[in-house]
């Protein structure tokens, strides 16, 4: 079957920590609740329960899934709630043990008994989640739906129905992966870039294309300007000090600026010297986790775990490698990476409940690699290439959180991404493409069955791995 899959399929802004234990089930909640308004059921509803399976279940709490689905069957929109409104909502639930059902009806609902958490996993996918809806006739009507990671929310029989129906792209330029993507490159004569540009343009207008890529990128900037600027410890109980703030207070000095576009141009203007590169390149990235942690506002890149490495790695070229880059840059730099992720995602996973860590950190790393070599003058080949090497050396990596928290060791994480995704783009920008000797699709495939072959325990389980190596009492 061959996929459609957009740059804003790939770069989804929303709330944290995690976008296949929190998007996903938000997204999820709402499809629930539009399911029952397009079967006339929504007035009937009386009381609603959710299953949680899998690994959904078994790091959901950390993850914050239960508050996403109560956000979810609120009818809030993740991709526009006042992030500061959270709270109040979730208690107003707790307290009176009622929901403002879809901001329409209100029921009861008593968050620790319609919120179930089920250990045993589904057998479509390690992320599920069952919805029940029980009506005033004493009838019920039940909708189970997949987080696949991403925030991508799928449900099992209309996958097979698109299966069977071998539904076609409608991009002119069809991609499946890296190798018909090169080729395109060669035949139109046309960079990655402008090749994504035409496959979005037979969806939307350009002015859109333009606006949406900017507010995603002045969503990572934001994200990035709040965790530079917020003090204090990260919710969840491991207590883990935000370091953004002091490693950003060491770097800028006495900087004067009132927006983070003021903020950029001051980081533009001081002199960075070697060894700061790799502290700002991290301060980017612990930041905008730091923010996801915190249940801010983020964009996923693949997903919310690993939403640092695309913008630090934007920032790095933007504030060290080209001071007068603009929006074509961050638009080029935007749409390489939303490819490179896409094709990932027809080829192996981005959720690590299916690939460990290696379908997070390691994709964004990837990502990102491939999107700095282009804006840097790299050719097709070699963006595939940096690609290649970005993800070669995050294959087999673990998803092992403690207590379930996207913290430890998922922040720094990203800032290993990040550094690995410069190092790969150079990389590759040194090296004649002929060369290489591993193709990007090779390592995708080789992702794919490194997944296959990795213990459950160590795939957003918290079974495994650091997860029980340390003991959250002892945080």
């Amino acid at each position: 079957m061959e996929e459609c899959i957009s740059v804003f399929d790939m770069l989804k802004i929303g709330v944290g920590p995690s976008s296949s234990h929190t998007l996903g089930p938000w997204r999820a909640a709402e499809r629930f609740l539009s399911e029952l308004q397009t079967k006339n059921l929504f007035d009937k509803i009386t009381r609603v329960k959710v299953d949680l399976y899998g690994s959904l279940s078994l790091t959901g709490k950390g993850h914050a899934t239960d508050l996403a689905l109560m956000l979810g069957l609120s009818g809030q929109d993740p991709e526009f709630i006042p992030v500061q409104d959270i709270d109040g909502i979730i208690k107003n639930i707790k307290n009176k043990n009622e929901i403002n059902l879809a901001n329409t009806i209100v029921i009861p609902f008593y968050f620790l008994q319609d919120i179930v958490f089920n250990k045993n996993f589904l057998p479509f996918h390690a992320n599920g989640l069952t919805f029940t809806g029980y009506l005033n006739d004493n009838t019920e009507y039940t909708s189970t739906f997949y987080s696949i990671g991403g925030g991508f929310v799928v449900k099992e029989e209309r996958v097979n129905t698109k299966k069977k129906m071998q539904i076609k792209c409608a991009f002119p330029f069809s991609i499946q992966n890296a190798e018909e993507l090169l080729q395109l490159t060669i035949s139109q004569n046309k960079s990655i870039s402008e090749i994504v540009y035409e496959n979005e343009k037979s969806m939307r207008s350009e002015e859109n294309i333009h606006h949406e890529l900017m507010r995603i990128w002045h969503t990572m900037l934001e994200c990035m300007y709040i965790g530079c600027h917020s003090e204090g410890i990260l919710p969840g109980g491991l207590n883990v000090r935000r370091r953004a703030f002091d490693m950003h207070q060491g770097l800028i000095g006495l900087a004067n600026y009132t927006t983070p576009q003021e903020w950029l141009e001051s980081i533009r203007k001081t002199e960075v010297k070697f060894r700061q590169i790799l502290k700002w390149v991290s301060c980017f990235a612990l930041a905008v986790n730091e923010v996801n942690a915190a249940l801010g506002r983020v964009v996923t890149a693949p997903t919310n775990g690993s939403a640092g490495v695309i913008p630090a790695v934007l920032m790095y070229y933007l504030v060290i490698e080209n001071h007068q880059a603009g929006e074509k840059e961050i638009k080029q730099f935007l749409m390489v990476a939303g490819e490179i992720g896409s094709i990932f995602k027809k080829g192996s996973t981005i959720s690590a409940a299916m690939g460990g860590c290696q379908a997070e950190i390691g994709v964004s790393s990837a990502m990102a690699a491939g999107a700095l070599c282009e804006v840097m003058g790299g050719t097709a080949d070699q963006v595939l290439m940096a690609a290649e090497i970005a993800m070669e050396h995050h294959l087999g990596m673990t998803c092992d959180p403690i207590g379930g928290l996207v913290q430890i060791p998922c922040i720094e994480r990203n800032t290993m991404g990040a550094i690995k995704a410069i190092n790969a783009a150079e990389l590759a920008m040194e090296t004649d493409a002929k060369n290489a000797k591993v193709p990007l699709d090779k390592v995708i495939e080789t992702m794919w069955k490194t997944a296959k072959d990795m213990n459950s325990k160590y795939k957003e389980t918290s079974e495994g791995g650091l997860a029980v190596a340390v003991n959250m009492a002892d945080c």
